[in-house]
C-alpha cells in the first residue's frame, strides 16, 4: 500500500471517528475514547484492514499467524515454545491434542491440530481482577495447524488485547506486555526453528 494511501486512510479514520465522536457524545463516546490506551485508534485500523483482507472473517482479523519453517517436527515446535515458555516465566497449563483424540476415533491419521495453553497465574489474576471480561481470552493460546502448505502457527493477537482496551495501570500494564512479549517469542520462534 502507497504512503498517499497510508496519510488518506489515517485522515479518513480521523474524520470518521471525529464525527462519530461528535454526534455520540452524548451517550458517552468522547469520554471512553479518552480513557483508551494511546494507539487504540490505529491498532483498530490494523485490525480493519485485516478483516478485509479475510474477507470478513473475524478470527484473521484478530490472531496473528507464522507459517513453520519446512523441515520442522511437531515435537521440535513443541520444545522450542516450551523452551520460551520457561525463559519468560509463563507456564504450561494444558494441550489439547485434537488430532490425536479424532484418530483415537476414527482410526484415521488425521492433519495435526493441536492446541498449547500457557499462563502466569498472577498476572492472570491481576487481569481478571482489572476486568473480569478478560478472563474469557485466558489461558494463552497457541494452535499447531497442518494445513496442505505445512504447519501453522496461530494465536489471539496480543496486541489487540494490550493496546485497544482501556488504559492500564502499572505495574499491570508492563505485565500484560510482558505476556505479550513471551506470546510473540514463542510465535517467531517456533516458526523459525529457534532453539
Amino acid at each position: 500500500m502507497g504512503e498517499m494511501t497510508q496519510r488518506w486512510r489515517h485522515r479518513a479514520a480521523v474524520v470518521v471517528l471525529s464525527a462519530a465522536a461528535a454526534l455520540l457524545g452524548g451517550c458517552g463516546t468522547v469520554a471512553t475514547i479518552g480513557k483508551l490506551e494511546d494507539g487504540a485508534g490505529a491498532e483498530a485500523m490494523k485490525m480493519w484492514d485485516r478483516w478485509i483482507e479475510g474477507g470478513g472473517d473475524i478470527a484473521v482479523a484478530t490472531t496473528w499467524e507464522r507459517k513453520v519453517k519446512p523441515g520442522l517436527s511437531v515435537a521440535e515446535v513443541e520444545e522450542i515454545m516450551r523452551n520460551v515458555m520457561v525463559e519468560h516465566n509463563m507456564r504450561d497449563v494444558g494441550t489439547l491434542p485434537l488430532s490425536k483424540e479424532l484418530e483415537a476415533r476414527s482410526g484415521k491419521k488425521e492433519p495435526v491440530l493441536t492446541i498449547y495453553q500457557f499462563c502466569s497465574p498472577n498476572i492472570a489474576r491481576r487481569m481478571a481482577d482489572f476486568s473480569p471480561h478478560m478472563a474469557a481470552y485466558m489461558p494463552c493460546r497457541i494452535a499447531l495447524v497442518e494445513r496442505a502448505d505445512g504447519l501453522w502457527l496461530y494465536t489471539l493477537n496480543m496486541d489487540m488485547m494490550v493496546k485497544m482496551g482501556r488504559k492500564l495501570p502499572s505495574p499491570l500494564k508492563e505485565e500484560a506486555w510482558s505476556v505479550r512479549q513471551a506470546v510473540w517469542d514463542m510465535m517467531e520462534r517456533a516458526a523459525k526453528g529457534e532453539f
